[in-house]
């Protein structure tokens, strides 16, 4: 098994315990909001 960091799952922070898909895509959503109206991407 491999070791898992804790920044793999830093953006999954304000996600809830429990949370279906539609309210993970709606927080990893609002995160990239910013990044959206600046054009600029995290690739």
């Amino acid at each position: 098994m491999s070791e898992t960091h804790d920044a793999d799952y830093d953006h999954l922070e304000d996600v809830e315990d429990g949370c279906g898909c539609a309210e993970i895509w709606e927080t990893m959503s609002k995160q990239r909001e910013p990044t959206a109206e600046t054009g600029v991407t995290d690739d």
